[in-house]
């Protein structure tokens, strides 16, 4: 089958690419390199190094004989989006093109608005090119647990069946999205949703958790394939940052009472559920939505966990409540559904402690190029003009090693 991976050289789209190939799918990627030229103009940078996409690529092909296509464009514009697609002629098309950063989403106007045009437009694009160009492609496309909010009831997959003045209908799962970028998420699936309906598209919609992990088993076949690892406050997960901020002494900052809870998945597990959602295709008109999860923590219980793993390895850590700069309950009820995955084969690998030690030592390794100030958080729900300069005009505080 061929497979267009749209952001394939991002956190989840490269490792997404190997995997497929090395299964021996024929694999393509899309991309604009939007997230580097964020990095390169705000010096962010991954806590591990990597290297540039079309490196990447000769040298998977060195160690595998496995090529992958690589198409320079942007989901927004549309005409290098339907000559890709057109070249390629995708079965199916995996979507990762999208700006995935609640608090990126949050810093002001001018954020918020890149935000929902790039996610939303790009979508939309892409819906077209499939409906002119190759209707009977598969979208899979990853949406994110965050479209459900917290709801003082069990999160469904997808949809709910409702009982209202004696009459009954299944019906979308209610949203309560709590950011502009999650909002974003929720317009994608209702555009997808009604471009099946109407056109017959087949999609399906992954409404996907936390994913932590540095690497999948085809990353680690060499250092040249290695994918991104974000610990910064814009794009690193509270996990990320927990590892990275033991291996240099930094308080472990908990935002709020840290009981704010939600689900998480590991990035082998990631890869896999993408094939297993490709291998069952959908009906020609058939939405479906999987909630992409294999458990859930609270902020505190993640702080916990890293602090023990991180002192057995002798480090000084300390857990540190700061005001939350999110708005969002901290004390909520948190039960998800997520069995169509499962039952469709998924196998996962469970958050452990050597998992997590994996994480610090990593961070350990690699303590020479954390940048302290890019940990603490400077953007404000409550504010929607933060004119965040995140690198500012001093030099980089590096941790030393």
């Amino acid at each position: 089958m061929r497979v267009l991976v749209l952001g394939g050289d991002g956190y989840l789209g490269w490792p997404q690419a190997l995997y497929l190939s090395k299964k021996g799918y024929e694999v393509a990627v899309f991309d604009n390199q939007a997230r580097r030229h964020f990095d390169l103009k705000h010096s962010f940078d991954s806590l591990v190094p990597i290297r540039l996409l079309q490196h990447r690529v000769e040298r998977w092909q060195q160690l595998t004989g496995q090529s992958i296509a690589v198409y320079h464009g942007d989901t927004t514009h549309y005409e290098s989006l339907a000559k890709a697609v057109a070249d390629f002629q995708p079965e199916a098309m995996v979507h990762f093109a999208e700006q995935r950063s609640a608090p990126y989403s949050m810093i002001d106007r001018e954020h918020a608005f890149h935000t929902q045009y790039n996610n939303v437009l790009g979508t939309l694009n892409i819906m077209y090119a499939i409906k002119e160009i190759v209707p009977d492609c598969h979208l899979v496309k990853l949406g994110t647990m965050g479209e459900y909010g917290t709801p003082n009831i069990d999160i469904e997959e997808g949809f709910i069946e409702i009982e209202h003045n004696g009459r009954t209908d299944v019906l979308p799962y209610p949203k309560q999205p709590g950011s502009f970028y999650h909002l974003s998420k929720v317009h994608d699936s209702h555009n997808i949703m009604f471009a099946c309906r109407v056109w017959g598209v087949r999609a399906t919609d992954l409404n996907q958790g936390i994913v932590y992990g540095a690497s999948t088993y085809e990353t680690e076949l060499d250092p040249d394939l290695a994918t991104r690892f974000d610990y910064d406050q814009i794009y690193g997960t509270a996990l990320n940052r927990f590892c990275t901020q033991a291996a240099v002494g930094y308080p472990l900052t908990v935002y709020g009472n840290g009981g704010q809870t939600r689900g998480y998945i590991n990035i082998k597990d990631t890869v896999r559920c993408i094939e297993l959602a490709i291998e069952s295709q959908p009906n020609a008109g058939e939405y479906r939505v999987f909630n992409q999860i294999t458990e859930w923590f609270s902020v505190s219980d993640l702080a916990e966990k890293v602090g023990r793993v991180a002192r057995r390895l002798g480090l000084d850590v300390q857990v540190r409540c700061i005001p939350n700069p999110r708005v969002e309950s901290e004390s909520h009820y948190y039960n998800v559904v997520h069995t169509k995955l499962l039952d469709l084969g998924l196998e996962p690998h469970l958050l452990d402690d050597d998992e997590i030690e994996s994480m610090v030592r990593l961070s350990m390794k690699h303590r020479d190029r954390i940048d302290t100030r890019l940990i603490k958080p400077t953007v404000d729900w409550r504010n929607s003009e933060n004119h965040v300069d995140y690198a500012e005009s001093e030099p980089a505080q590096l941790a030393q090693v």
